[in-house]
């Protein structure tokens, strides 16, 4: 049975704010750029896979997140009303992810410290949540477990099974992907060939049971030693990675929803899976459009533990890792993540790191200039030509983040207006050769894209420490106060507002000043 993606008729409503900036994206599922049409505007939903919580958050955690963060910001910048849902993975994501082989990621780690899994997975979500702040990552609007919603995907098992496409031997239950290629399209999205995987296919310890060994698992029987197991209809056990993703976003989102984001190497086998359950269960594709950002790789080879070159957010932020020269502040972090485009890939080194500190440097002193231009009311001449030409790069900034969230395009304009508002605080150009409108345009733009687009603020701590000691001291305290502001935002959106307006008081009290900003970020500053 053929298939086609669900496309709608092109709503009444477009862009509150900015009708002439439409957003296009560039489709993994159809390899297209792509006119963004959400289905229900001015909602929009939005899912991306978040971490699986096992250890500490790495580089490609960090770039994943921002390159997401800056997407949930421009839409709603736009005017759209962006549910945003990231999930925690915190069971079923085995070793071998394509293979479904070894253990549990999570009850691995638990059996190497001796602690609960539930325990392990506590300890890295909130780690995850920390770093996530430090880097100016928003909290998504839902953070749903996957061990929180058991009972979705069985229900969703259900369906599968009902529908024809799954099968139980032996207490488990597998996807069945030679049916289910039979009636639609199989490995559309990451290219892979049936074909080729038959081909590919070795006998693997533990698969037997499996009709063919690309099955994959929606449920496991658990061995009598596994800890994290459920009872359901087949078994007492566990569900399949997959499946997690499937549930939560039909449950919060529904189906089909617009946007889908994810890395690059979660394409196959997790979103072909997440596909193949949506198409099974429901008869639809889940989602419009599919995102995914390319791979970080460090001095140009992979991250790998293996090579030495896995590094951890902590160790950046601390500059405790043998191939880093210095630490480096979250703020480095994200903007050297941003100076490039999301589905390029990006080469992690000191030379760019130290590279980023200064641009970055560069557009917050500008900030920090424009703030302290005045209006000119001495109704001296415009000049034409630099009002068309600051115009030009206001635009541009719109122009290219709506094409395919371009950061590193943006970036280019943001200097360029960088420039002028240099040169007219230096009084390099007369501040009134240009027109209120246009200072006023100005000031919005450039601050707008900086701090609540590309979440950039200013870097407390300097570019050049006089010692380490300093150095760590300042990253902790950053860290801390951003970890209590994660946590005041949590209690604000629980409408719990006592534990928000202590947060708030306590940190006052020794010399922290919190600043809610309209756009919704708070930021701080020390009281001398």
């Amino acid at each position: 049975m053929p298939r086609a993606r669900i496309l709608y008729p092109m709503n009444q409503y477009i862009e509150a704010k900015y009708p002439q900036f439409p957003v296009h994206l560039y489709n993994s599922l159809t390899r297209e750029k792509e006119r963004f049409q959400p289905i229900n505007p001015p909602a929009v939903g939005m899912y991306v896979c978040g971490p699986t919580v096992y250890g500490d958050p790495h580089l490609g955690h960090g770039r994943s997140a921002i390159i997401f963060d800056v997407v949930f910001r421009y839409l709603n910048f736009l005017g759209y009303k962006v549910r945003y849902v990231r999930n925690i993975t915190d069971v079923g994501h085995m070793e071998n992810e394509v293979d479904e082989t070894g253990e549990d990621k999570i009850e691995k780690k638990a059996r190497l410290h001796q602690l609960e899994p539930m325990e392990v997975a506590q300890h890295y979500t909130n780690v995850y949540r920390s770093y996530m702040a430090q880097l100016n990552v928003l909290p998504p609007s839902i953070e749903p477990t996957a061990s929180g919603h058991i009972i979705e995907q069985i229900q969703v098992i259900r369906k599968i099974i009902d529908n024809g496409f799954a099968y139980v031997i032996n207490g488990s239950v597998y996807f069945d992907v030679q049916t289910y290629a039979a009636q639609y399209p199989y490995g559309e999205l990451s290219g892979k060939v049936l074909e080729d995987l038959q081909a590919n296919t070795r006998t693997l310890q533990g698969q037997d049971e499996k009709k063919s060994p690309f099955d994959f698992a929606l449920w496991k029987k658990a061995k009598p030693e596994h800890i994290m197991k459920w009872e359901s209809p087949w078994s007492l056990g566990f569900p399949g990675w997959h499946l997690e993703c499937t549930a939560m976003s039909s449950k919060y989102l529904g189906i089909p929803f617009d946007l889908h984001g994810g890395g690059q190497d979660l394409k196959f086998p997790h979103h072909e899976g997440e596909i193949a359950q949506s198409m099974s269960a429901f008869g639809c594709e889940p989602v419009n459009y599919w995102m995914h950002n390319n791979m970080l790789t460090i001095n140009g080879q992979k991250m790998s533990k293996s090579l030495g070159n896995f590094i951890t957010l902590e160790q950046l932020f601390s500059g405790n890792h043998e191939l880093l020269e210095k630490s480096y502040s979250p703020m480095t972090m994200r903007f050297f993540i941003l100076q490039a485009h999301y589905g390029s890939q990006i080469d992690f080194s000191n030379e760019a790191l130290q590279a980023s500190e200064k641009g970055l440097a560069r557009l917050i002193n500008s900030l920090d200039y424009l703030d302290k231009l005045e209006d000119s009311d001495s109704g001296g001449q415009v000049d034409m030509a630099l009002e068309n030409e600051i115009s030009d790069m206001i635009n541009n900034c719109y122009v290219y983040m709506s094409d395919d969230f371009n950061t590193a395009k943006v970036i280019a304009s943001l200097f360029e207006l960088s420039a002028k508002i240099n040169a007219f605080y230096h009084q390099q150009l007369p501040l009134s050769a240009i027109s209120p409108e246009t200072l006023e345009a100005l000031r919005n733009t450039f601050k707008g894209f900086i701090t609540d687009v590309l979440g950039l603020r200013s870097v407390s701590t300097p570019s050049v420490f006089t010692s380490s000691e300093k150095s760590n001291n300042q990253h902790q305290l950053d860290a801390v106060v951003d970890l209590l502001i994660s946590l005041r935002n949590q209690a604000r959106t629980s409408r719990d507002f006592a534990t928000a307006d202590k947060i708030r008081d306590d940190l006052k009290a020794i010399g922290i000043q919190l600043k809610d900003e309209k756009s919704g970020q708070t930021s701080f500053s020390m009281i001398h």
